[in-house]
Order: structure tokens, then sequence, then C-alpha cells
């Protein structure tokens, strides 16, 4: 019997392109902004404390958010209610959202006189602080604990079922399944997480921004939009963005080495039933979990809905043209991830070890914002930046949401290896066959999920559009926050409405595709 899979019969030269692609662009805006940056720069007492309280907060963040997930994804995968499908469906609705939105959301609950604080207030107690550590770790939990719930739940719902009915025929206590069938798993999805959502606070601009407080409590990436915006001090900028690419890329590493060998199952399709959890209390507990999960992170959602409601009959029409620019800039952004995603998590895909997409999780480590400047330097010679402004904001939004759609497709992609390698080279299947009858059709759950993250993400973005666009190319995000500038908070607070929209509707359109015809 062969020891090991035998490999999808895919284009070798693909994936490492579109991989070698990606890196090189990312290059060349470094290069391009340090070829302006005058040296030597050299690092100040406020750059080291943004150093640490950015390493700081996003340990932090990634444990809370992970450690929360682990319950939630848990009940969720023992349970099947009415609205399930709905619930999982709104636990990608936090970390699509733009940013700006949601911290309005957390402040109407857990600001100072937000409905908490209220409450609080008539029991005697002081108000909440929302803002510096705590603020910044609250909004990053909320933003990062349902991905990774959906990552757990991803990792548990690939057990097999017949698994699942041989431990209730044995009649396992729940604490024997945890230890033999679930926490192999967690050993797999849970680090992996971990390492995602770190690294993805440490690249928090916004919320920083809005909620760190001061001096103390500044984030690298709101370090280098500090020397662009204020000082356009280029070296200072491209010397920060080189320690965020070390202290990431560092991340990444070490995720390669702690990482374990992805052991996949193999089934047959059926669905999960969940013997070990018929016991009242454990009911209970999941109910409690679940329910707690839904409050923290549906009540936020729920105050941007009332406080936009009123004011959608005062938005300009500009608000609407600018949904549809978008709409159609995250379109292409979705296109292009599908592009790269697909060839370079199959390329990964087939390597030895689970750690080897987390070097991918490098491509989060460059600010956006340093991006789009030095592309702005390399456009500039040759073309108007301002023209090209939301063609380099899909290309740009798609490049950030790579990371995280090679990482949901991985699972699904050793899963083909596993399952239809052998079967598919003794075929002699290659090239778009082998994609269209074997890969697409097993991978599409995923894929849509992925794609539907990214068509989000790059509706609410607001970063290099703010770089390049002028008055007749702003998106969506980019309107809001010029009514939010002018004082029109209740055309604003509409224009966030459909803003929310928009992303959830994206979002539910591609993973509803991807779900179709697939047991959740």
């Amino acid at each position: 019997m062969a020891r090991h899979t035998q490999p999808i019969n895919t284009c070798r030269v693909t994936g490492p392109v579109a991989a070698g692609a990606v890196f090189s662009l990312i290059l060349l805006a470094l290069a391009a902004v340090a070829s302006r940056a005058q040296w030597p720069v050299s690092f100040g007492v406020a750059d080291w404390a943004a150093l640490r309280f950015t390493v700081w907060q996003s340990f932090l963040s990634a444990l809370f958010s992970v450690v929360f997930a682990i319950p939630v994804a848990r009940a969720l995968a023992r349970r099947r209610f009415a609205g399930r499908q709905l619930l999982v469906t709104l636990l990608g609705a936090p970390f699509i959202l733009p940013v700006i939105v949601a911290v309005m959301g957390l402040l109407v609950v857990f600001g100072r006189a937000g409905w908490v604080s209220q409450g609080l207030g008539l029991l005697g107690l002081p108000p909440l602080s929302i803002y510096g550590l705590t603020g910044v770790v609250l909004a990053h939990v909320f933003f990062n604990m349902p991905l990774a719930t959906r990552l757990i739940l991803q990792g548990w719902q690939s057990i097999p079922a017949e698994q699942f009915r041989l431990a209730g025929q044995l009649g396992l206590p729940p604490s024997v399944t945890f230890r033999t069938l679930e926490w192999p798993v967690l050993r797999q999805v849970v680090p992996g997480a971990f390492a995602l959502i770190f690294v993805i606070c440490l690249t928090s601009f916004a919320v920083a921004l809005t909620l760190g407080g001061g001096p103390r409590a500044t984030t690298i990436e709101l370090a280098i939009y500090q020397a662009f915006r204020f000082e356009f001090d280029l070296g200072r900028a491209a010397v920060l963005s080189l320690l965020q690419l070390v202290v990431a890329g560092s991340a990444a590493v070490l995720a390669l080495w702690i990482l374990p060998p992805i052991a996949v199952q193999m089934g047959r399709d059926r669905p999960v039933q969940r013997w070990d959890a018929q016991g009242a209390g454990l009911r209970a507990l999941d109910t409690l979990w679940i329910g707690l999960a839904s409050l923290f992170l549906l009540v936020p959602l729920g105050a941007i809905a009332v406080s936009g409601v009123m004011g959608l009959a005062q938005m300009p029409v500009l608000v609407w043209h600018a949904a549809w620019t978008s709409l159609w800039v995250a379109t292409l952004c979705t296109c292009v991830l599908v592009m790269l995603a697909l060839p370079i998590s199959i390329w990964l895909a087939q390597t030895q070890r689970g750690g080897a997409e987390a070097l991918t999780l490098i491509g989060l480590a460059a600010s956006p914002l340093m991006i789009g400047t030095g592309w702005f330097i390399l456009i500039n010679p040759f073309a108007s930046p301002v023209q090209l402004a939301l063609v380099v904001t899909a290309l740009v939004n798609a490049m950030m949401a790579l990371p995280f759609a090679v990482r949901i497709l991985m699972p699904a992609m050793r899963q083909v290896i596993t399952d239809y390698g052998r079967l598919s080279a003794s075929l002699g299947l290659s090239g778009l066959a082998l994609w269209q009858i074997v890969v697409l059709p097993r991978v599409r759950a995923p894929l849509g999920f992925a794609a539907g993250l990214a068509a989000a993400l790059s509706v609410g973005d607001l970063g290099v559009v703010a770089l390049f666009a002028d008055g007749d190319r702003a998106t969506l995000p980019l309107q809001m926050y010029r009514l939010m500038g002018s004082y029109r908070t209740d055309a604003a607070a509409g224009a966030a409405l459909l803003l929310l929209g928009l992303a959830l509707g994206m979002f539910w359109a591609c993973d509803a595709w991807g779900r179709r015809h697939v047991d959740g």
C-alpha cells in the first residue's frame, strides 16, 4: 500500500506563479516607497511603544477570540435548530463589516453613554471605559471571534458521521468522545486560526484610530498612517512597514513550525448525528453559549440598524452612485481572488505539513496603505493614479483577502487530494477537466465562503481608495466618511445601514451558492 496520497495532476506552474506575482507586487510597492525615503532612519521611543502595544493587543485579541470561539463552534456543531443556517451566516457579519460602522455599533452598546453603561448607572456603578487596550481588544474579538468560530466549525464538520455513530454504539461519554474525535481536530485548526487572527490584529488601523485612546495605544499601522498623513516622512513609514513585515513574518514562520501535520479523514458524506450531546445539561450549556455569542454579535448590529433606518430618506443621490461603484469594485476583487486562491491553495495542499499556508500570512503583514502609496509612486510617471483608483483598490483588496481564502480552502483541497488523487492520476485527468469534474464540486462550499468574505471586505474597505479617489470615483465607505466629515450624521447613518446591507448581501449570495446541495 502506498505511504502517501497521490498528488493531483494540476499545472505545477500556476500556483507558484500566482504566489510569486502577489509577493512581487508587495515588494515592488515597498521598494518604491523606500526609494523615496531618506536614510538612515532610526526608531524613537514612540515607535518602540507602538511595537509593544501592537504585539500585546494582537496576542490578547487572538487568544480571547479563539478561546471563546471553541465552545460556540462546538455548540453549533452539536445542535440543529430553526434558524441555525442564518445564524452561521451571520457569524461572518462582524468580520466583514466596515470597521467604522462596527465601531459605531460597539459604542452605542458599550460606550460611556451606551446601553450597558446606562444599565450600570441604574445600579450605581461607573460606566464602562471602552478606549485604550480594553476597547481595542473588545473590537478585535467582535470582528475575529466569528471568523475563528467558522474555521473551527468547518474543522469539526469534517469529522465523518461514521465515527460519531461508532462512538454512540460504544456508549462513549462526552469527555471520551471529545478526547478521541474532537481534540485532534482542534489541534489542527486552532493554531492556524490563532496565527491568522494574530496577524490580522497586527495590521489594525481603524480600530486603533477610533478606540486607541492616545499615544499609549498606537499600533504600527496607525504610526505608518501618521508618518504619511501628517509628516509625509516616507523613510519612517517605510521602516515601520518593514518592521511590521518582520513581526508578522516571524509569526507566520512560528506557525509553520508549531502546526502539526494534517490528518484528513474519509467518510461517506452522511448527515452527522451527535449521540454524545443528548443530556439536558449539555443542551442547556450549548444553548447558553449560542445565546451569549448571538447577543454579543447581533446587538451591535441591531444598534446600527436602528440608527440607520431614520437616515435612509436623507441620503443624497451620490450615495447610490457610490454604492454601485462599490459593487463592481467588489465583483472585480472577487474574480481576481478566485483566480489567485485556487491554484495557490491546491499547490500548498500537496505539501506534507499543515503549516505551509502560514507563509501566506506574510501578505497580511504589508500595510494596504503602504501598498497603495507604492503603487501610486510606480504608476504616476506613466498614467494618472486617479484614473486607475478603483482598479488598484480592487487588486489590493484581493491581495489582502488572499490569506483568508487560502486558509479556508486548504482543508477541502487536502481532502480532494486524499480521496481522488490516485483515481484522477489513473484516469489521466488533468487541466480544466480535472478542475471541473473533481476539484471544484468538492471545494464549492469553502470557495463560496471565501469569495463572499472577499466581496464583503472589498465593499466595506476604506483604505487605498482614500489615497487615489476623487469626487467622481468615491466608493460607499468613502462617501459615508465624507458625510460624517460634513456633520450630516443622519445621512451617514443611513449610508452605514446601506453599506451593512451590501456587505451582508454579497457575503450571503456567495456563501449560499457554495452551500447549495451541500449538507450544513
